[in-house]
């Protein structure tokens, strides 16, 4: 018996092309889901056979099998009969025909008809990239069952399922009539979009458009509408907002990490004063700054151009101890806001209080000490404000570790040691404090310096909890240790935090952070791995620019290598779209984020440096540590093997 006429026997439908895509043969079924006669087939490239919209997919099925002996697979829609679309799984792999023993390639239609569901994942993914919601109606159990899809319109409709009495009461009376069409007409092409008002259970009503199809699932399989929903409801006002507040965070977040970079630079105290006095006031949105530095127990005063120096002249030469707040905050080592004249002066009535001109007898300002409660003191920034203006908690917070950072770099620049020791504060500085009492999660951070050289590096990791109580973990190593490489990795992680604000989505981070890089035109460039996990069910989805692969330890005692998908490294090539995974990570499963100085080392591969990290955590995972102590047992190992470089390490467990 000819076994490449066998193949075209089956039920299913089947063909057989040449390696360049030609029809060879198909069977009966073929023809008929193609709705042309075989003999129109028999020559034809396979993937001009197939509807507009499908035929790239159909292309690259046959093109993948004819390049490579694996088999691969495709959701397709034939034009089915009765014009109603038929998704099916089409596998595509090379034969041999045993006549001249020519290669073929033998595509068929698969068998879904215990997993149909498996058909409307590509369906699903769409939706959701194109921030659509996506429900399927069965009209023999009048029940519509949501898909998913994007989780801002997905939430919209907490019920998996519902009565379509249910749905149709949710909808507003005016608009029950045009639902009632888009389910009862039955399209095989996409309807119109129907604008519908949609009563929600907790946030009102919202303007919805929805648009349906009938698609037959499978080979003989059932029939189902499928609709797509948009939330439109004021869609152009939040998006305007979301620009605005995306423009001014990336604004912000150069900013501050052009402030950090050029404190690290100062070199002397008048660079370190042109830094500070040109830049303070537009970080923190002040309308003047005043630079105060002690020498021999008094003030000496510099402002910018938002204040005259003639206007503060009483405070020049002030004495340390002088009841004011100027030099209260720098012999206390605590920040003083000052909402109004009239507060000034019940703290401090004999202070004084100068008339500004841009801002007359009446403001606020904020003074914030360089340097720590205890330190030797060294002096204090201030800013002035409309009156009654108080900064937030987050801006006092980034007030203060610049102003940490000012102290350092005055103190290291009078000791003639500002550019190295600087950045391993300012490295210290940027690495952040994990978020405590996490929800299901366990997370540890390590990082220690290399043993050699200036030991001052571009390790980082960052951790926290993003509005949606989802956790974002990243990752990374820049370039080189030096100082410039400690000031690209405070601009790297403060970027992509800020981003991350805005777009919690790993592949937009890492995309946007790389857009924003590439345009800064950087020396330098940095690997990036980033996690988003949901503690509530454990969904992992992460990306990663050109950095070591996940480790994942399991309590059986075995582990794995997960390669995440991506691109290359930030900074380097604009225009890269990163590309993202989703994968569950289970209870009592540690995942192990690491840089490639606990991985690599003379004589050490990144093969064999991931089966000894990876031996390790699953080990330790096993033995019932907790992330503290995987991450301990990880670092030691590191440390005491080929530690050349610096190496940082992040575990999150799951309990």
């Amino acid at each position: 018996m000819d076994a490449s006429n066998e193949l075209l026997r089956r039920a299913c439908p089947s063909a057989l092309l040449t390696l360049d895509g030609a029809m060879r043969g198909l069977n009966a079924a073929l023809a008929s889901a193609l709705g042309r006669p075989a003999e129109q087939c028999l020559g034809r490239d396979f993937g001009d056979l197939w509807p507009a919209s499908q035929r790239t997919s159909a292309e690259s099925l046959v093109d993948h099998a004819a390049r490579t002996t694996t088999a691969a697979m495709r959701v397709l829609e034939f034009p089915g009969q009765n014009e109603v679309p038929v998704a099916c799984l089409i596998e595509a792999r090379q034969v041999k025909d045993p006549a001249d023993g020519e290669q073929l390639v033998w595509v068929h239609a698969l068998d879904s008809g215990n997993d149909l569901r498996s058909l409307l994942i590509p369906f699903r993914l769409a939706t959701e990239a194109a921030d659509l919601g996506l429900w399927m109606y069965a009209p023999h159990r009048d029940e519509l069952e949501w898909l998913g899809g994007a989780p801002a319109v997905a939430a919209l409709f907490p019920d998996s399922a519902a009565p379509l009495s249910q749905v149709i009461s949710a909808v507003h009376p005016d608009d029950r009539e045009a639902f009632r069409k888009l389910l009862c007409s039955t399209p095989t092409q996409r309807s119109p979009w129907v604008r519908l008002r949609y009563l929600t259970r907790h946030e009102g009503w919202h303007q919805l458009a929805a648009r349906t199809r009938r698609l037959q699932l499978g080979y003989g399989g059932p029939e189902r509408i499928f609709g797509v929903v948009r939330d439109d409801t004021k869609q152009e006002k939040r998006r305007q907002k979301a620009q605005a507040a995306l423009a001014a965070e990336r604004q912000r977040a150069r900013d501050i990490a052009d402030f950090s970079s050029a404190l690290i630079a100062a070199a002397s105290e008048q660079e370190l004063q042109q830094v500070v006095l040109t830049r303070l006031a537009a970080t923190f949105g002040a309308c003047g700054a005043l630079l105060a530095l002690v020498e021999e127990d008094r003030l000496r005063v510099s402002t910018d151009a938002g204040i005259a120096m003639r206007e503060v002249e009483a405070l020049h030469g002030l004495r340390l101890g002088h009841p004011s707040p100027l030099p209260e905050a720098i012999r206390t080592g605590r920040p003083q806001f000052v909402r109004n004249r009239k507060h000034h002066s019940h703290r401090w009535p004999q202070g004084p209080f100068p008339r500004l001109d841009r801002l007359g007898s009446d403001y606020a300002f904020a003074i914030t000490p360089l340097g720590e409660t205890g330190d030797q003191p060294l002096g204090a920034w201030g800013m002035v404000y409309d009156s009654g203006y108080r900064p937030s908690l987050d801006e006092r917070t980034l007030m203060g570790t610049l102003a940490d950072l000012a102290g350092q770099a005055l103190r290291r620049i009078r000791l003639q040691q500002a550019r190295v020791e600087l950045a391993a504060a300012l490295q210290q500085t940027m690495l952040p404090t994990l978020p405590e009492h996490l929800p299901g999660l366990e997370v540890a951070a390590r990082y220690r310096p290399s043993r050699d050289g200036l030991d001052i590096g571009g390790d980082w990791y960052d951790a926290f909890v993003m509005l949606d109580g989802v956790i974002a973990l990243e990752i990374g190593d820049v370039q080189g240790h030096d100082v410039d490489a400690a000031a690209f990795m405070g601009q790297v992680r403060l970027s992509m935090r800020a981003i991350a604000a805005q777009d919690p989505d790993p592949g937009t981070v890492l995309t946007r952070t790389n857009e924003l890089l590439t345009t800064m035109d950087p020396a330098r460039f940095a690997s990036c791995t980033m996690l988003c996990i949901d503690p509530r069910g454990g969904r992992v989805t992460g990306t990663s620019a050109g950095h070591v692969p996940v480790l994942c330890a399991h309590t059986d005692g075995s582990h794995e290598v997960r390669e995440l998908p991506g691109g290359p490294v930030l900074g380097v090539m604009p225009g890269i779209k990163y590309r993202e995974e989703t994968f569950a990570l289970d209870e009592d499963t540690a995942l192990v984020m690491v840089t490639d100085g606990v991985v690599e080392g003379p004589g050490l591969t990144l093969d064999a440096g991931l089966e000894r990290a990876g031996t390790l955590a699953a080990q330790a995972v096993h033995d019932g540590l907790d992330a503290e102590q995987t991450a301990d047992r990880i670092l030691d190992a590191a440390i005491a093997v080929d530690h050349l470089d610096d190496v940082a390490v992040l575990v999150i467990r799951r309990t």
